[in-house]
């Protein structure tokens, strides 16, 4: 089976993947000093836990933005696994489409991955929209090029921004506000409305204004974890795929087989 990990600003997914089949699947806060014996503790008694043996483990792939952590997960592919990890988008796992950008090398390993599963899984010109530390839209177009996107604050971080620079506003949780209305009444109304419809709003004027630029039928996937609760609250996606990223990893580790 393959090791599946996905580095993101937040957390670290790790996925045993066999085929395109999610077998198991872990999350751990991202931290660049943890090294690869503290991966391999945690991670390989889980792994037990769930009737799985590091032998069950063939191949190994990591995923990455944020680039301190790539040395201790290969430690941890090494020592621990005795496998080379494949590096999504280096060596024998390049990405295979053209980024169609102006500083290709600063594209986030996460939005390659992504691309390259999306169009691997839907026709035509697309819109991508992850919802992870950062909101990102994608425009990947039907020949599977990525031409360019958006970046935007991550709704919890924006929460975290309100929270932690305001005296007296308390934490909430993101939710859909009870009340079709958008005059709130008390203070935790007033903010739950205006992160969530707000942030709708900014996700209805993105995607129009991309697919106004692209000039043909886009059809929008989202990914990430707050993906299902807009999709429950509104009509602006055409497909919701959480696991895209790791999808795309596996498409990668497959090429590289």
């Amino acid at each position: 089976m393959l090791l599946a990990a996905d580095v993101g600003n937040t957390n670290v997914v790790f996925a045993l993947i066999d085929g395109r089949e999610i077998k198991a699947r872990w999350r751990i806060a991202t931290d660049p000093r943890r090294t690869g014996d503290e991966y391999a503790v945690w991670l390989l008694q889980l792994a037990e836990f769930q009737g799985f043996d590091k032998g069950d483990i063939t191949q190994m792939i990591i995923g990455s933005v944020v680039p301190r952590a790539i040395h201790n997960l290969t430690v941890l592919s090494e020592k621990y696994l005795g496998i080379t990890p494949l590096i999504a988008g280096q060596g024998s796992a390049q990405w295979g489409f053209e980024l169609d950008i102006e500083q290709p090398s600063s594209l986030g390993a996460d939005r390659a991955l992504n691309t390259l599963a999306a169009h691997a899984k839907y026709d035509g010109d697309l819109v991508v929209v992850d919802f992870g530390t950062a909101t990102t839209f994608d425009a990947v177009d039907f020949t599977g090029a990525y031409k360019g996107g958006i970046i935007a604050p991550g709704i919890n971080l924006s929460l975290d921004a309100l929270v932690g620079n305001t005296a007296k506003l308390p934490r909430i949780a993101i939710d859909r506000p009870d009340s079709d209305s958008v005059i709130g009444r008390n203070t935790e109304d007033q903010m739950l409305i205006g992160v969530f419809w707000g942030y709708v709003g900014l996700i209805e004027g993105l995607i129009s204004r991309m697919k106004h630029e692209i000039g043909r039928p886009a059809k929008v996937v989202a990914t990430g974890g707050l993906a299902i609760l807009f999709d429950d609250n509104t009509a602006l996606f055409d497909a919701v795929d959480t696991d895209l990223t790791l999808e795309g990893l596996a498409i990668l580790a497959e090429r590289a087989a």
